[in-house]
C-alpha cells in the first residue's frame, strides 16, 4: 500500500509556515509515502516564488501543483522549466513554460501526478481539460497505474464530471481552488478516490484566507481594495489517499482538517487592489 498526503491551496506566509512546520508530524501520523501540495496562493496569497517552491520541497513535499495564479509572480516564468516538481495546469497550449505532469520513483513504485485546470468560471480559459488529461493519463499508464490528479476548478459539477470521466483510469481525483473543503469523499466504482475540494491551508479566521473586513467592505461598496492575507491560527485541510500499488486502485480516502497554532508573526504586504476579481 502506498499512501499519499495532499494538502489544499496554501495561502500566504501563514499557510506555508504551518505546512512546513507540521509536515513531518502529518507524515508520521498518517504513514505517508508521498506528499503533494497545491502552492498557487503561497506567495502573499497570489502565485508562488522560486524561494517558496524550494522551501516546500526541502520540507518534504514531493510535488507542488498550482492553478490559475501560477504566473502571478513573474519570476516563476523563467524558473518553472528548471524545477519539474513544480507543475502548472496541463491544458495550457503547446509552448507554455513548465509541465503539467510528472512521474517520480518511490520505494513502492512510480507515482504520477497531473495538474489540470477546469474551464467554467475560470480565467484564463484554457484548452478543454478532458482530452488533455485523458491523453496524459494514457501516456502515464504505460509506466504506472498510481496516478494522482489535482483538478483545479470553480464548479462542483465540472470537478465531479472529470472525476467520473477518469474513474478506473487514475488512483485519485482531488479538487482545488475554492478554498472550502467539501465532505463528499468517496471511492468511485472503478477504484478512483474523489473529493470535490480539498480546502485550503490558511488562516482560519478569514474569508478564503484573506482578512475579513476589506472583503466585507468590498461586497458592500463594490470599490476596489487590497485583500491582505489574514493572521492567526491556521486551518490545514487536505486528504490522505491509500493506494494498492499493484492495481492503482484507491483503498481509502480520508479528509484532513485541523487547526494549528500560529508559527510566525511576520506580516506580508497585500496584493494590489483588483476591481474585478475576488479571491482566490
Amino acid at each position: 500500500m502506498l499512501t499519499i498526503l495532499f494538502l489544499g491551496d496554501v495561502v500566504g506566509e501563514p499557510g506555508r509556515s504551518a505546512v512546513i512546520a507540521q509536515l513531518a508530524r502529518l507524515k508520521e501520523l498518517h504513514a505517508v509515502d508521498f506528499v503533494i501540495v497545491n502552492g498557487e496562493n503561497a506567495a502573499a496569497g497570489r502565485g508562488i516564488t522560486p524561494k517558496i517552491t524550494i522551501d516546500l520541497l526541502r520540507a518534504g513535499v514531493s510535488v507542488i501543483t498550482t492553478g490559475d495564479h501560477i504566473w502571478d509572480q513573474k519570476e516563476i516564468i523563467s524558473f518553472i522549466d528548471t524545477e519539474p516538481r513544480l507543475l502548472r495546469p496541463i491544458n495550457y497550449p503547446a509552448g507554455a513554460p513548465g509541465s503539467g505532469s510528472i512521474m517520480l520513483a518511490t520505494a513502492k513504485g512510480k507515482v504520477g501526478v497531473i495538474n489540470v485546470q477546469m474551464r467554467t468560471f475560470m480565467q484564463p480559459i484554457l484548452e478543454n481539460p478532458f482530452p488533455a488529461v485523458e491523453a496524459a493519463v494514457a501516456e502515464m499508464r504505460k509506466q504506472t497505474s498510481m496516478i494522482f490528479v489535482d483538478a483545479h476548478g470553480e464548479t462542483t459539477s465540472e470537478k465531479i464530471a472529470i472525476g467520473r470521466f477518469l474513474d478506473g483510469k487514475v488512483s485519485a481525483v482531488i479538487g482545488t481552488h475554492t478554498h472550502v473543503q467539501t465532505a463528499d469523499e468517496q471511492i468511485f466504482p472503478g477504484g478512483t478516490a474523489f473529493l470535490c475540494d480539498a480546502g485550503m491551508c490558511g488562516p482560519a479566521h478569514s474569508i478564503l484566507g484573506r482578512a475579513v473586513d476589506p472583503i466585507v467592505k468590498r461586497f458592500i461598496s463594490n470599490l476596489p481594495a487590497p485583500f491582505p492575507v489574514a493572521r492567526g491560527e491556521v486551518r490545514l485541510c487536505g486528504v490522505v489517499v491509500s493506494i494498492d500499488e499493484s492495481t492503482g486502485r484507491a483503498l481509502s480516502v480520508t479528509r484532513v482538517n485541523e487547526l494549528v497554532p500560529v508559527t510566525t508573526t511576520a506580516v506580508e504586504p497585500a496584493p494590489s487592489a483588483d476591481p474585478v476579481e475576488l479571491p482566490p
